[in-house]
């Protein structure tokens, strides 16, 4: 069972499902390191690390090959790029990952939250999803999408998690974030 004074919940501070788990840490008085970069509007101040030129260097990726993954195109835009480099940062420094979205039928996550969900799967750490049209969690487990054991009372497992997710969160969403926290720490 992890102390909530030992974690630490890495995030990127966006509107919707991120801004969600940095509330719900701060309200449980957990640590919050928000990855961001300069010009990226986010919703959440608390725990703010605006990562440098050289920073964002090094969760570089070929876009080529993030696309080809994903079965999906990625433009060469820098935002985009600077996105996903943020989100290098934030499954990096995690032991545990928990995404909110939308698992597709290929088995990648939609949006660019996807390349977090799999760069967590090419790290070999363990990531849930909450699948908001399906209602449930899931991991990722000897290469498929199994739903989780205890959907109700699912815990975060490790003091270092990332918490990030779409920017469209519904209701069932931010109960699923809510619930965690609960089942983890009350």
């Amino acid at each position: 069972m992890v102390k909530r004074e030992e974690c630490i919940l890495y995030s990127g501070g966006a509107n919707g499902a991120e801004y969600e788990f940095g509330i719900r840490a701060e309200s449980y008085g957990i640590e919050e390191v928000n990855f961001t970069f300069e010009g990226h509007g986010i919703a959440r101040t608390r725990g703010v690390r605006v990562l440098s030129r050289e920073e964002l260097q090094k969760g570089d990726v070929s876009l080529a090959y993030v696309s080809k993954l994903m079965h999906r195109t990625y433009s060469d835009a820098l935002f985009i790029r600077k996105v996903l480099q943020t989100l290098w940062y934030q499954v990096n420094a995690a032991q545990e990952i928990y995404v909110i979205g939308k698992i597709l039928p290929d088995g990648t996550v939609r949006g660019g939250t996807g390349w977090g969900a799999e760069f967590a799967k090419l790290c070999n750490k363990p990531i849930f999803v909450f699948d908001q049209e399906k209602d449930r969690w899931f991991t990722w487990k000897d290469d498929e999408w199994v739903e989780a054991a205890d959907q109700e009372n699912l815990r975060i497992g490790h003091p270092r998690f990332t918490g990030t997710g779409t920017r469209f969160l519904e209701e069932n969403g931010r109960k699923a974030i809510r619930r965690l926290f609960e089942s983890t720490f009350a």
